[in-house]
């Protein structure tokens, strides 16, 4: 399983992508940002909550490391969902997705702050690589100084600062029980949350409408309950800096699904982008199944 973590991970962000642009549709429909990460988490945490009783065995909820380190990755979870999702309200998903994958940049700090890793030289190269891959693929330096809001510029920002809480908090509590015990933990953080959020909302915002239903269902199976079981079984053989780096694939996939979906095309600049972070994804790739000495 070590040598396919890479891989497991690379999924999981293969299915982000794709919820991504689910969420953007939702919200181009003008479904509030907190409502829909409402619903991502809750059918997510059905799904994970499904997963644990049928592994019941040594899920560790009777440890109290466990539920204290699950819940702050579920607290990540639950900002991350809804600060990406404002993000995108209020400017675009390429820039959303830019500014939420400063994340490895974080992870990768507090790795060093923490004494959890050492910074090489090829990690830092990996990182520098990967984050020009994602600005030529998103062509943020094209964005008007207009085309997001402080606000959205913010809860970009913070997804990203969430999604490094997920990582550390997930990291911490998998030693203490089983990959479905954390999430189900950490999703049922997510609509507890949030509640409070939309109880206040207008009904008709609130609750979905019929055709909305398939597109909510669809975003919880891919983008919280599917890719995270893939995201937790891969992290457990990876460091978070790698991991961080292999998911950023997501916006790699985003652009694909406009291209095929939505019929958008793709500059050469953003051509050179998808290349070199998918170069750099396969080299992670190869060296974290070479042996260690």
């Amino acid at each position: 399983m070590a040598g396919a973590s890479p891989a497991l991970v690379a999924l999981a962000a293969l299915c982000w992508g794709l919820s991504g642009g689910i969420a953007a549709v939702l919200i181009d429909g003008g479904r509030d940002p907190f409502v829909i990460a409402f619903y991502r988490g809750a059918v997510g945490f059905l799904l994970v909550l499904a997963w644990l009783c049928l592994r019941s065995r040594d899920s560790g909820l009777r440890n109290a490391r466990l539920w204290c380190w699950s819940l702050l990755a579920g607290l990540g979870v639950a900002g991350n969902f809804a600060f990406y999702f404002i993000s995108i309200a209020e400017g675009s998903v390429a820039v959303a997705v830019t500014l939420m994958y400063s994340a490895p940049v974080i992870v990768y700090l507090v790795s060093f702050v923490c004494g959890l890793e050492s910074p090489t030289r090829g990690k830092l190269i990996a990182i520098a690589l990967v984050m020009l891959g994602i600005l030529l693929l998103t062509q943020v330096y094209h964005t008007r100084p207009d085309g997001i809001t402080l606000l959205g510029l913010t809860t970009g920002l913070l997804a990203g600062l969430c999604y490094a809480v997920f990582l550390f908090g997930f990291k911490y509590a998998a030693p203490h029980g089983s990959p479905q015990a954390v999430l189900s933990i950490a999703f049922a953080v997510v609509p507890l949350t949030l509640l409070p959020r939309i109880a206040g909302t207008d009904p008709a915002i609130a609750m979905p409408g019929a055709s909305e239903w398939p597109l909510l269902i669809l975003l919880g199976v891919l983008g919280a309950g599917l890719s995270f079981a893939l995201y937790v079984i891969g992290i457990k053989q990876v460091t978070p800096t790698v991991a961080s780096i292999v998911a950023m694939i997501e916006p790699v996939t985003a652009a694909l699904f406009g291209v095929v979906v939505l019929g958008e095309s793709l500059a050469t600049t953003q051509v050179v982008g998808i290349l070199l972070i998918l170069c750099t994804v396969v080299l992670l790739s190869v060296h974290s199944r070479a042996p260690r000495p």
